[in-house]
């Protein structure tokens, strides 16, 4: 490969970081200039290395998570990144071909016997820029889409994961032709620069705060975005719905990571008659789940001290304002392992119930009917991700048709995200454009219309001079006042 061992493991600074970056754009935009786009064989064979590169290495990559983290489980790793890449590649290679498929499109019974399709085509170089907090699955997912449409492919890491960082440019190195596929590494400053690229697509992961911030740039060059963004996503868990199995529901999605999860629900809505017998079952099954609390190698770290104070000082902001306040105890905490904590009935204005919360802190609202959970959603941004816990059809439709967000999952968390076939995306300020499965494919592919006249071609027919074959067109394509607007016309440029 053109890129040597040397420079995969430097650590340049900022000035080289960039100066490499605009470098390997200028060579991948060449190679677009200089090359057809790939056929189908050559994307099965990208596919087939990225899934080989990260195969052979996943325990290497995932202690570097590990390590990066402050503890992770590797089962979480495994579980929620290296599974749902591995089934993002099989499943594009399943589909690919069907997927690059030309759509035939109907042609009016005017313009026949012509043909009209869609041809789908690479954009060219796609940029992704992902986050710390599933670093390897929303890094290379959005990389299996981008190179299953035939694209090149930039991705910026985030500059908090150092050790992942490393390994995975220095993997993915020796699986691909920098030309095909670079990882960039760098702090901030690279990252501005990076989405100030004239690139042909950007695929942004991370807080609205600095999504705004990508739009603007890319605006300068009138780049394409796709932002995943966030939110607080809500659980509304209808009257019908048992206590002790809503909890074994919740507790586990918003446990993962750490509760450091754009989908982990971030409040429950619950019928205030079972506020509390909630909170208490949730409390239980993170017992059962995790025994030892913040000592058991199965919990992962809060990522940063700043992330773990935020959390705490939430936590007591919404106890001093009368909240009811339910802890998982038990065991001796390692470093920010935070455990669990359910806050009932938290004061509407404190951080917990205005900002995404992003670790391992619930909050319980209750509610006095349907319509005022519905109310309580549609008062504020629209979620990345909607919970509905029922068996009853009339609250489901209420709830699911009232409410407007990204993805939503029915007697379940976090499900909708692992469907292949599924797009995975955010509404409003919880994002803008989805991927994944062949809504990935379609993402950062162009869609170009393509029309083939055969024998006869209408405009011929319908040239100037104009005359009667032109009215007679007129009036079948459009009214019979046109028609008649032009033999008016017609009859006054015969006037002497």
């Amino acid at each position: 490969m053109s890129t040597t061992a040397a420079q995969t493991d430097a650590v340049p600074g900022a000035g080289d970081a960039i100066a490499e970056m605009r470098r390997v754009y200028d060579l991948q935009r060449r190679a677009c200039a200089a090359s057809a786009p790939p056929d189908l064989r050559a994307r099965l064979g990208s596919l087939d290395r990225l899934a080989e590169a990260v195969g052979e290495n996943s325990p290497a990559l995932a202690d570097a998570i590990s390590a990066d983290f402050g503890h992770r489980s590797i089962y979480e790793t495994s579980l929620l990144e290296l599974v749902p890449l591995q089934n993002a590649i099989r499943h594009a290679k399943q589909n690919l071909r069907r997927w690059m498929r030309p759509e035939r499109r109907r042609v009016a019974w005017t313009f026949k016997p012509s043909r009209s399709w869609i041809q789908y085509q690479p954009l060219g170089i796609v940029g992704i820029v992902s986050p710390w907090n599933y670093p390897l699955s929303l890094a290379l997912v959005p990389v299996v889409d981008a190179m299953a449409a035939g694209n090149r492919v930039l991705l910026k890491t985030s500059d908090q994961m150092p050790a992942f960082s490393k390994l995975l440019k220095s993997l993915l190195a020796r699986a691909f032709d920098e030309s095909e596929l670079a990882v960039l590494v760098g702090g901030v400053d690279l990252a501005e620069q990076f989405v100030r690229l004239p690139l042909d697509h950007i695929l942004f992961t991370g807080s609205a705060a600095v999504g705004r911030k990508v739009l603007a740039a890319a605006a300068e060059n009138l780049t394409p975005v796709t932002l995943e963004l966030g939110g607080k996503s809500p659980v509304v868990v209808c009257p019908d719905y048992d206590v002790a199995v809503a909890a074994r529901d919740i507790t586990f999605p918003k446990l993962a990571n750490a509760g450091q999860t754009c989908l982990a629900p971030d409040y429950v809505l619950a019928p205030a008659p079972k506020v509390e017998a909630l909170g208490q079952a949730i409390i239980a099954e993170a017992r059962r789940l995790y025994p030892g609390a913040g000592s058991n190698p199965d919990y992962t770290s809060i990522f940063t001290e700043p992330q773990y104070e935020r959390l705490r000082t939430a936590i007591d902001e919404a106890r001093a304002g009368g909240a009811q306040i339910l802890a998982h105890e038990g065991g001796t905490a390692t470093a920010r392992a935070m455990r669990l904590t359910v806050v009932l009935r938290p004061p509407m204005t404190c951080a917990l119930m205005r900002d995404e919360i992003f670790g391992p802190v619930l909050p319980i609202v209750p509610y006095e009917t349907l319509d005022e959970a519905v109310a309580f959603v549609n008062g504020r941004d629209k979620p990345l991700a909607l919970y509905c816990l029922t068996h009853d059809r009339a609250s489901c439709d209420g709830v699911l048709g009232r409410t407007t967000s990204g993805g939503a999952t029915i007697n379940g968390l976090l499900l909708h995200q692992v469907q292949e076939d599924l797009p995975f995306g955010g509404v409003g300020s919880s994002g803008m454009g989805a991927y994944h499965g062949r809504t990935g494919f379609q993402r950062f592919s162009h869609a170009r219309s393509v029309h083939h006249v055969r024998f006869v071609n209408v405009l011929r027919l319908t040239a100037p001079p104009y005359g009667r074959f032109a009215r007679l067109i007129v009036r079948g394509l459009g009214s019979r006042r046109a028609s008649e607007a032009c033999r008016l016309s017609d009859a006054r440029v015969r006037e002497p």
